[in-house]
């Protein structure tokens, strides 16, 4: 019943970025709660629960982006199982920690959605990329994801926890 909770989050943060981006004026950048959700869920959610919450992000994202159908809901899965592996190599334990983890796995999922985007684009210079804008985003959701630790360790259920040690992804 949390997974549902954690999706319903997702949506009311997205309704509130989408809102708050508008209304301070950023054109260039967003803040990205949904990578900060699904740093999260890389971090404690089992795979199959996280994935499914991932895809579901991603596509409330796709949604509400209007960016190519599909593209966030590639995007949120493959960042969640992503931040699962490089969970292997780093020890996220409080909010400065992962608030590093969420800019690094925020900053992977804008370069991967722009290169993803030019791609697929006929127009490739109509693109809007500026280096700025990418640091303002990262550094936005790093904020973001200090705000947001102590409600997703209460949103995600605790007995979400890996079991098993084996393999690259447990």
């Amino acid at each position: 019943m949390k997974w549902i909770a954690t999706v319903g989050l997702a949506l009311l943060l997205l309704t509130v970025e989408s809102v708050a981006v508008k209304y301070l004026g950023f054109s260039v950048t967003r803040i990205d709660v949904t990578v900060t959700i699904i740093a999260f869920l890389a971090l404690r959610a089992a795979v199959v629960q996280g994935a499914v919450c991932s895809f579901l992000m991603g596509y409330l994202l796709d949604v509400m982006s209007g960016r190519p159908t599909g593209l966030y809901v590639f995007l949120a899965v493959l960042v969640f199982l992503l931040g699962r592996f490089a969970n292997n190599f780093v020890d996220v334990g409080g909010r400065a920690s992962f608030a590093v983890f969420a800019m690094g796995l925020d900053a992977l999922h804008m370069l991967l959605a722009l290169s993803f985007t030019w791609m697929a684009s006929r127009d490739a210079g109509a693109i809007g990329f500026s280096i700025g804008g990418l640091v303002l985003q990262v550094c936005l959701t790093g904020l973001a994801s200090v705000l947001l630790f102590p409600l997703l360790k209460k949103v995600v259920p605790e007995g979400s926890e890996r079991t098993s040690e084996i393999g690259l992804l447990r």
